[in-house]
């Protein structure tokens, strides 16, 4: 899960960044206006956590844009708490949902985890494959109600590939889905974490297929 951050306040924004990053989601962040509607442009995100008063472009104009070119990706607003007209306005240009600063971190993370459930139109933090299971809140996964022994990066290569399930997710797709910026992955890499994955999951009707010179696909093995 790959998260965008666009808050001016750097201290809040440090301690979402922490907050966020320890629960195992890739966050990326920006301080303007500008820089949240190019990098959103230009990139695909699971979440957008957009504050309001940024300079150089109001955050209600980055929403207007984000949605203008079709993009989906759901918005959590930050927001002054006497600002609301503007909380209004943001829910009626397509915003998913909003905070009133000060707010606590536990219950952003919470809102945070169901906006991204949402986004994957899934009410459960749940994600099942056959007997494969990701528990998106615990950020835990099991076989036939096993625990995984599973690293973050690990954890974060099998839901993506579960959220895809049966389809092709290539190298790219991995790769703009699990790095944050300045994060350097090569595409070596990226195999080397699918390895690792294969030999903790591949113990029953569930396998990892290469598709060669494309990417892989989660699939079921017909028994």
């Amino acid at each position: 899960m790959r998260i965008l951050i666009a808050e001016d306040d750097q201290v809040l924004a440090n301690g979402l960044l922490r907050s966020l990053r320890a629960a195992g989601y890739a966050v990326d962040h920006v301080a303007s206006g500008s820089e949240a509607d190019a990098a959103l442009a230009a990139h695909e995100f699971d979440l957008l956590i957009l504050d309001l008063g940024l300079p150089k472009l109001h955050g209600l104009e980055v929403l207007k844009r984000l949605r203008s070119r079709g993009a989906s990706v759901p918005v959590l607003i930050l927001t002054a708490a006497d600002s609301i007209e503007q909380r209004v306005k943001g829910l009626d240009l397509g915003a998913d949902d909003y905070m009133a600063k000060p707010f606590s971190l536990q219950e952003l993370e919470a809102r945070v985890r169901a906006l991204t459930r949402r986004g994957l139109g899934s009410a459960s933090a749940l994600i099942k494959h056959g007997p494969l299971t990701f528990d998106a809140t615990g950020r835990v996964a099991y076989i036939n109600e096993q625990m995984l022994d599973l690293s973050a990066r690990e954890l974060g290569l099998l839901e993506v590939l579960l959220q895809r399930a049966g389809r092709l997710v290539s190298k790219d797709q991995l790769v703009e889905r699990l790095c944050e910026w300045g994060e350097e992955v090569s595409n070596n890499a990226i195999e080397v974490y699918i390895h690792r994955l294969r030999k903790k999951i591949e113990q029953g009707p569930i396998r990892i297929a290469t598709v060669r010179g494309l990417g892989y696909c989660l699939e079921r093995i017909a028994g």
